[in-house]
Order: structure tokens, then C-alpha cells, then sequence
């Protein structure tokens, strides 16, 4: 999946741990957002993470054994819910979820069916690149020289450059516009 199911354009941030990934796609948010977009971001976690306090009155419910709590102010909500068991959500149904917006940046799924941008850092955990082995990276951002590629290289802190090339590939990604040109998807697949 290349896009929501509303068209929004889809792009992954993936890499080892330790590669640059989240800060990466802070950036991108920032830099999107500073050009009016409106992003959603969906990152994934491999292990149980915890958004509300141990003492909230929502994870207080929670622990008493609601699947689903809504926690509402007149900054943010969230909706947490429980899986008791079941098989974690897949990609497609995370995705279909967001809310309307301009642009998704995704951070993590490294084998989810979208494009990708490729974070490498001389000290990540893991050094095998992933472009070599998915043809949806294009790009990669990098704090050190790559050569071993024909794909476009992009330092990490190269940000309104990547912005760029991404708004050329997806785009365009302007406030409220779904793209119509998807990135000849049949030239990369």
C-alpha cells in the first residue's frame, strides 16, 4: 500500500536501531508541518509501551479491565486499547484508522508494502543496508558516505532537501491536495 485509503501518500522511515529513524522523522513532521501540511505519523514498537501514567484514572480503568479507554481534554485524546490476547492490528488497519491528513510518515514496519527512506548511522546496532534487499527504499539518509548505491543519498541533517525530494516523488504535497501522480508505482514494483 502506497497510499490510505483516502489517498493520502504513505513513506517509511526504516533502518537498524540506533540508525537515525526517529529523529529522522521528527524532522520530517517538523519540516511538513512548517509547510503547512497536516501529518500523521504511525510508529511501531516491539515491545509494550505504556501513555498513561500507572496512577491516571484511564490507566486505573484500564487495569480494571476496560478494553478500550478514550482519555479527552481540550488539548489531545487518545484511545487506548487493550488486546487481551488478540493478534496485534496489522499495517493496513493502523493506516486506515488516521484521521484525514496531507502526508504519513511511518517509522518502523521495515517490511510494510510502502516506499521508504533508508536511515543509516555509523553507529547503529546493525550495518547490512536495506535497500540492497527491498525494492521500495528510495532513498537513503545517511550520516557518512554511501557509494555502494544508485539510489539518491541524502545526509541525515539534510532535511529540507529530503522534504524536496520526497514533495517531487509523492507529491504534490501541499495542504488539503491528494496526489494524483503515485510515484509511477509501476516503475518500481
Amino acid at each position: 500500500m502506497m497510499r490510505t485509503p483516502l489517498g493520502t501518500p504513505i513513506i517509511g522511515i526504516a533502518g537498524w536501531k540506533k540508525s537515525g529513524k526517529t529523529t529522522l522523522s521528527i524532522r520530517l513532521i517538523e519540516e511538513f508541518t512548517g509547510r503547512g501540511l497536516k501529518v500523521a505519523s504511525l510508529k511501531h514498537a516491539h515491545h509494550a509501551f505504556q501513555i498513561d501514567d500507572q496512577e491516571t484514572d484511564s490507566a486505573r480503568h484500564r487495569r480494571a479491565g476496560a478494553s478500550q479507554v478514550a482519555a479527552v481534554s481540550s488539548k489531545r485524546w487518545a484511545l487506548i486499547t487493550e488486546l487481551h490476547g488478540a493478534p496485534e492490528p496489522n499495517f493496513d488497519e493502523v493506516i486506515a484508522a488516521l484521521d484525514p491528513c496531507d502526508l504519513v510518515i511511518v517509522e518502523g514496519y521495515k517490511s510494510a508494502p510502502i516506499y521508504k527512506i533508508e536511515a543509516r548511522r555509523r553507529a547503529s546496532i546493525t550495518q547490512s543496508p536495506l535497500a540492497e534487499d527491498d525494492p521500495l527504499v528510495i532513498a537513503i539518509a545517511a550520516d557518512h558516505a554511501v557509494e555502494d548505491t544508485s539510489l539518491p543519498v541524502f545526509t541525515l541533517d539534510d532535511i529540507e532537501g529530503l522534504a524536496d525530494f520526497l514533495d517531487a516523488r509523492l507529491g504534490p504535497l501541499r495542504p488539503g491536495v491528494v496526489a494524483l501522480n503515485t510515484f509511477r508505482d509501476e516503475e518500481h514494483l
